[in-house]
This record gives C-alpha cells, sequence and structure tokens, in this order.
C-alpha cells in the first residue's frame, strides 16, 4: 500500500489535538494521512467517554465511505465503559498490556465482523491508562511546557520511578495520570491547552521509547506506507 488515509476516532478534545499536531505531521512524510474525529456524544456535544454501540455506528459509517479508507481509535483505557467487547473478560487479566491487548482484540472482531470489512481496515487502539500517562516519558520536558512547573519536577519524577513505565501510572480515579497533574501543577494543568503542547516538547521520540504500548501503534500506522523493510522513525 502506498501510503493511507486513516480516520481516528478520538476520545476527546485532546486526544484528538494530539493526534492533529503531534502524530500526523510525523507521518505525513510517508504519505500516511491522519485525520482525527470526534463522535458525538449528544445532540450538542462531541467528544468524551465512547460507548460501544456509538462506536460501532460510526465504525460502519466510516468504514464505507470508501474501499481504501482505514479506520483507527485513540480511547483511554481509563473510564472505559463497560460494553465494549470482553470488558468482563479482560478485567481479570492483571498486566496492563495484555489487559489491553485483549480489549483491542475483542473490538477488532467484533467491528470487522458488523462492518463485514478486510481485518487490515481497522486498527483499534486503547492507551493505558489514559493520554496523560504519555506525557510521564519526559517529566523534565514536561515541567517546561510552563515557567513555573519547574518547582514540581521533583515530585512528578517520583510519581514516574514508582512504576514500571508511564502506561502503568494508575491505581484508580484519584491517582489516573491527568488527576496527579491536576492536584499537582501550579498553574492547574489543563487537558485540552497543556497536554499537545507538553506531548510536542517530550517528542514522539521519547513517547515511544517509554511506552510499549503505544510505539506498537505507531509502528502498525508506518507499516501502511507500504516499507516494512526500512520504515523510518519520525518525531
Amino acid at each position: 500500500m502506498a501510503g493511507a488515509d486513516v480516520v481516528v476516532i478520538a476520545e476527546g478534545q485532546t486526544e484528538e489535538q494530539f493526534i492533529k499536531q503531534v502524530v500526523a505531521p510525523a507521518l505525513r512524510p510517508l504519505a500516511i494521512y491522519l485525520k482525527p474525529r470526534l463522535l458525538p456524544t449528544s445532540k450538542v456535544a462531541k467528544g468524551g467517554a465512547v460507548s460501544f454501540d456509538r462506536l460501532k455506528h460510526h465504525a460502519r459509517n466510516t468504514l464505507r465511505e470508501s474501499p481504501s479508507t482505514i479506520l483507527s481509535t485513540f480511547l483511554d483505557l481509563q473510564g472505559l465503559r463497560t460494553d465494549f467487547p470482553d470488558f468482563e473478560k479482560a478485567r481479570n487479566i492483571v498486566d496492563v498490556h495484555a489487559h489491553v491487548a485483549c480489549l483491542e482484540g475483542a473490538l477488532h472482531r467484533t467491528i470487522v465482523e458488523a462492518v463485514d470489512c478486510r481485518p487490515e481496515r481497522f486498527l483499534p487502539h486503547i492507551q493505558p491508562f489514559e493520554f496523560e500517562g504519555l506525557l510521564f516519558s519526559d517529566v523534565a520536558a514536561l515541567c517546561a511546557v510552563e515557567p513555573e512547573w519547574g518547582r514540581f519536577q521533583g515530585k512528578l519524577e517520583k510519581m514516574r520511578a514508582a512504576f514500571e513505565s508511564p502506561e502503568h501510572i494508575n491505581g484508580s480515579y484519584d491517582t489516573k495520570p491527568s488527576k496527579r497533574l491536576e492536584d499537582t501543577l501550579s498553574p492547574k494543568y489543563d487537558k485540552t491547552r497543556h497536554g499537545p503542547d507538553a506531548a510536542r516538547k517530550i517528542t514522539l521520540a521519547v513517547m515511544e521509547r517509554e511506552c510499549a504500548h503505544f510505539r506498537a501503534w505507531m509502528e502498525k500506522l508506518r507499516r501502511l506506507a507500504g516499507n516494512d523493510s526500512e520504515v523510518r522513525r519520525l518525531g
């Protein structure tokens, strides 16, 4: 395949802007064109927690737009709706990467069967535990986003050091990565304003080095360029 058009269903505005501002520009030289989309969650709102039925409906419509369109997702594991396929089965898997692999595998099978499309046209991605986990890949770069954040670097470094990788940082709603940032940083961390800016400073290369599941998704996207033997690592 010489390049590809990829629609990415994003969890919310922060993830949408991360894809638009950071991921998409890095893949464009490979002729891989990412187009993030937010799903309507009500008559007047878009983004936020995505139900499986809503995702399936929009996946069907998107994959029928063109036979060459590829669909992916960027959903947070934190707060994932319980109606997703194999949710209960995955809940019993302790290892976070095996947990999301179970969910992604079930999601892939279910969507491909429901839409009756080629399996390679759907590349689901569920980020453990949420987008903000990626920002712990380089705490120093994160703290450079706001001049006053430097005084909190040591505290955030200790949080990062307590976990195997940034993708393992969680515990509960009150200890998820975004809540840790909101409770620690002053001026307060704002997802849509600070998130994409921090990701640019950290760089994709560093996030991929530190976050295995995110790296695997990026590698799947790069392979769409049809040059598996010489996949370029951009960003």
